[in-house]
């Protein structure tokens, strides 16, 4: 989900100058800082104005509204994935909007099970971690293609522990996967960076693929940082009483 491939950007391209690659990694970033904001935005109104209620069941579960904003950034990943090329770079950009949108209000709860100082200072420590291995992946000399698949195995692995200890309930597994969450996103980070940069070296700026692959590149590390940030938040924000 995290992860996508697009080995076809360097089939007869001209490898850009470092100009042209810092330009089109900064457009990457601003796409993900744009689509994080939209997310805070959506994901503090909905829970300011008790919309979120509307994400429960009576019986305290998950209503149906619920599970469709919970499952619906999944189908828009596979959607802007799947439907590369045949998506428009404006729709594009416009489905990555609705999927920051859509993870705003599935987001929203964290303003109910945490006190704001809390969030505030989580995403503090996310962003500096983010900026941090942002700029190693961006600098480091070293090939990290063989340790981002090792990382994208650990989070198949995740994603399995995590479904396990849904039926489980268990703290101590919990804390666990938080931990190693951490670890595998913190990672990823440098991985997808360095990933962003070979691309913007292999695709000539400014043209409609440069903005669609620019998309795909800021849902990537929004993910990164939406993902740090919710381990991050399980493991040291302690929800409300």
């Amino acid at each position: 989900m995290n992860d996508f491939e697009s080995p076809q950007i360097f089939d007869g391209a001209v490898i850009q100058d470092e100009a042209a690659v810092s330009r089109f990694v900064s457009n990457v970033f601003s796409w993900m800082v744009a689509g994080l904001m939209l997310t805070g935005v959506v994901a503090y109104y909905v829970a300011a104005s008790g919309a979120w209620s509307l994400l429960i069941s009576e019986s305290g579960g998950m209503s149906l509204l619920g599970w469709v904003a919970m499952l619906s950034p999944l189908a828009f990943i596979l959607a802007m994935n799947m439907g590369f090329q045949r998506w428009s770079a404006g729709a594009l950009v416009a489905l990555f909007l609705a999927f920051a949108v859509v993870m705003g209000v599935s987001l929203s709860s964290i303003f109910i099970l945490y006190a704001g100082t809390t969030i505030f200072q989580v995403f503090g420590i996310t962003s500096l971690t983010f900026l941090v291995m942002a700029i190693v992946g961006y600098t480091t000399k070293q090939d990290l293609t063989s340790f981002g698949q090792l990382l994208f195995m650990a989070l198949i692995g995740i994603i399995i522990a995590s479904v396990v200890n849904w039926f489980l309930g268990s703290a101590g597994l919990d804390y666990i996967i938080s931990i190693v969450g951490v670890l595998v996103f913190v990672g990823l980070i440098a991985y997808d960076t360095q990933k962003v940069k070979r691309i913007g070296a292999g695709v000539e700026y400014g043209t409609a693929s440069a903005t669609k692959l620019a998309i795909l590149g800021a849902t990537s590390l929004y993910l990164d940082f939406v993902n740090l940030f919710l381990f991050l938040l399980r493991l040291f924000g302690g929800r409300r009483d």
